[in-house]
């Protein structure tokens, strides 16, 4: 079958798009697999350890900040998920792009996604160097060495088998989530009880006598939104993962309306309860808030073991990481729009050549912890932040097309859909639009970071030049009667 889109296909299975990147895969996540990894997904890097330094600058405004990059996540999550249902694919929205926007739409998602966590993976074992370095045993030991080690472990049983990478995720959403209830119950009973906390009664007054809820004005809190968006990357994952579950059909919708509760739940209700247990000017950017609430609480080892659950959330994240990229470069590889290493998979079924990729960018952040271990995470923040809008915005623009073709009668919609199309898809790349306006206003680094679109536009043009004869061929191969190939 085709590589590329069937114009003229009819709504029946048997003639839908197939891409070449699904095959070869085996099926060995489980339902509890999926709901955990959609649960991984909501609750990563950006909170733990984000969260603290956009306390500090925005108040408790920051509650609004992430229930309103929340409503879109979901969005973003509930469209992929349509997707999913209507065609299951490890190439996820990669494949989906080639399906509805060609070759050149399925090579810039890719490649932009690549990007997205290309650049986490730096964050996400800077984040785990930082982490150790909370325990006397690790401040010894340099920055760069402990994410050298962070990178190291994850990856060895990444390349391993998909089962492997499903339980490890399995379990370290399970101790994220125990960890964040526990905090939750925790921090109402401290509430309720107006406990002392480091000299700080909880309750409204360390809002009302703070400022309130802008205690540093409106603007703060919107410029945080492009840090806060990053705290949701991972929300695309579980539309990955798919391409490699039985009964997605059944699995997916579950799981994907379960975020949505979860968001308010566990980002929002934190949030709410950190600003209650504490005034914001307690919070700093060098320490997770969660550690800063346990260890002025006075509790004998519970900011240690806080710290041990948040260290663990970083190596979850790196561990979603490189088996997403392995999964979309893989897709690409087969069609031509990625080097052919990365199409490559080993004995357990892994294509280790996408993840060995995202890995060797890891090792770049290695070097960049050891020169600038201090500003390692905000400078990758804001690059990986480009990477998160971009992807988003391919995802919606599949929809889009999605939704228009089934308007047309070429396919037909699954029961599970995005509500309010094309409405919503409209809104939320608006929003995404709107963010990089934000990430603009943000001094400096927010500048170069925006000033680099330019950049990294231009090498996505040239890079296609150098692909696109190549994926022509295969184009040619998959379907000789198409004499338009990859244009």
């Amino acid at each position: 079958m085709s590589d590329r889109t069937l114009t003229e296909a009819p709504a029946e299975a048997s003639s839908r798009h197939v891409d070449a990147g699904d095959e070869g895969y085996s099926k060995d996540l489980k339902s509890r697999h999926i709901n955990m990894i959609a649960i991984g997904g909501a609750i990563g890097t950006g909170l733990f350890l984000g969260a603290g330094g956009r306390l500090a600058g925005a108040g408790p405004s920051l509650a609004i900040a992430y229930a309103v990059c929340g409503v879109f996540a979901f969005f973003v999550v509930r469209a992929l998920g349509e997707l999913v249902l209507y065609r299951p694919s490890s190439g996820a929205f990669v494949s989906y792009a080639r399906e509805f926007m060609g070759e050149k739409g399925a090579y810039t998602a890719g490649w932009l996604y690549f990007l997205n966590w290309s650049t986490t993976t730096v964050a996400d074992i800077t984040a785990a160097a930082t982490y150790a370095h909370f325990w006397s045993m690790f401040t010894d030991v340099p920055q760069w060495a402990l994410a050298l080690i962070a990178l190291a472990v994850v990856l060895t049983a990444n390349l391993i088998s998909v089962k492997y990478f499903g339980e490890m995720e399995f379990w370290f959403s399970l101790v994220k989530v125990a960890a964040l209830a526990i905090f939750l119950i925790v921090g109402i009973y401290l509430v309720a009880t107006s406990h002392d906390i480091g000299g700080h009664t909880p309750g409204l007054t360390n809002i009302t006598d703070h400022g309130g809820l802008f205690p540093t004005g409106v603007l703060p809190m919107l410029m945080v939104i492009q840090g806060v968006v990053f705290a949701y990357a991972s929300v695309e994952l579980c539309g990955v993962a798919a391409g490699e579950t039985e009964n997605p059909e059944k699995i997916m919708p579950k799981a994907i309306n379960s975020i949505m509760w979860r968001v308010g739940l566990f980002y929002v209700g934190s949030v709410v309860l950190l600003a209650l247990l504490l005034p914001y000017t307690e919070y700093s950017a060098g320490e997770s808030p969660f550690v800063t609430v346990f260890d002025k609480l006075g509790l004998p080892g519970a900011a240690g073991i806080m710290n041990l659950v948040i260290l663990t959330a970083a190596l979850s994240s790196l561990n979603s990481g490189l088996y997403s990229t392995g999964r979309i470069l893989r897709s690409m590889a087969l069609s031509g729009s990625a080097p052919r290493f990365t199409g490559v998979m080993n004995k357990g079924k892994v294509p280790y050549g996408g993840v060995l990729l995202t890995a060797a960018f890891g090792l770049a952040g290695v070097g960049l912890n050891y020169f600038m271990p201090k500003d390692a995470f905000e400078i990758v923040l804001n690059f990986a932040s480009l990477g998160i809008l971009g992807t988003w915005g391919m995802v919606m623009l599949c929809s889009l097309f999605f939704w228009r073709r089934a308007r047309q009668g070429r396919l037909e919609r699954p029961s599970y859909r995005l509500p309010w199309a094309p409405y919503t898809q409209i809104v939320t790349l608006v929003f995404l639009a709107a963010v990089l306006a934000l990430i603009w206003t943000d001094g400096e680094v927010g500048r170069t970071t925006v000033l680099s679109v330019p950049a990294i536009a231009a090498a996505l043009v040239g890079g296609w030049f150098l692909v696109r004869r190549r994926v022509a061929e295969i184009a040619a191969e998959q379907r000789p009667e198409d004499p338009q190939g990859a244009s």
